[in-house]
């Protein structure tokens, strides 16, 4: 969601130029896996999370892991993602659940689907990510409160499953910031942020970050933060942070 005035191989080096030690990206697929690792390895980036593919994007896919009757594509997803993991050293991975309503039927579906993907993963040493999408941005979407992920995840009971806690999405939906990463901190793989409401950087809107980046330090948050925004000319308010 940043630097896309460059092409899609040539934002590694935009990214490393800026300062950044870490990137993470929607999907990689249009790329050949080895392509995306030599760009990733050549610029000396780690990758915090890429996503499985969400189905066809351009005629309104947002995800397969709900969806019933799109197993067999589900699993393909799940087969295609792996070499891009090994060849670029990702260790998290974030699967979209679909735009499904939530009923019995479909809260199986993805139980199943998540399991199956959380087993090979396993075996490939990766940690499989969920993210609530608030439906503001996103209607209809299966997964879009981080109550609701926390019941699936108990109910998927699997340790390589983990939440993808994103601030923005969080703040739509439910708030209550700080008591929320430090009753779920144990569940969470994976922090992004942006301003609320305007997905921007995180210098503007109503979220105090200074306070949610030292509530993260106090808790031993040691994982990547995800940004979204403009690209150089909205990096500014990074300098200040360069030290997390």
């Amino acid at each position: 969601m940043m630097f896309t005035e460059y092409q899609f191989l040539d934002r590694f080096a935009a990214a490393r130029r800026a300062g950044f030690d870490a990137v993470e990206f929607l999907f990689p697929y249009a790329e050949s896996a080895a392509d995306v690792g030599t760009a990733v390895h050549q610029n000396n980036l780690q990758i915090s999370v890429f996503n499985l593919s969400p189905g066809d994007w351009d005629v309104g896919d947002r995800g397969l892991a709900a969806l019933a009757g799109r197993k067999q594509a589900f699993r393909d997803s799940v087969t295609q993602a792996l070499p891009y993991a090994k060849a670029t050293g990702a260790k998290s991975l974030h699967i979209m659940a679909g735009l499904t309503p939530p009923d019995a039927a479909t809260e199986q579906t993805y139980i199943d689907n998540i399991r199956f993907a959380a087993d090979h993963f396993a075996a490939a040493g990766l940690e499989l990510l969920i993210e609530p999408i608030n439906p503001r941005d996103m209607p209809g979407y299966f997964l879009s409160h981080t109550d609701q992920a926390l019941e699936l995840m108990s109910r998927i009971d699997h340790p390589t499953v983990r939440l993808q806690f994103d601030v923005y999405h969080h703040q739509i939906t439910r708030g209550d910031l700080l008591k929320s990463l430090s009753a779920h901190f144990a569940q969470i793989g994976h922090i992004q942020i942006a301003s609320v409401p305007d997905r921007h950087e995180p210098d503007s809107g109503e979220v105090h970050y200074q306070a949610v980046f030292d509530h993260l330090d106090q808790l031993g948050y040691e994982g990547w933060l995800g940004c979204e925004g403009r690209t150089e000319d909205g990096l500014g308010w990074f300098q200040g942070h360069t030290d997390r």
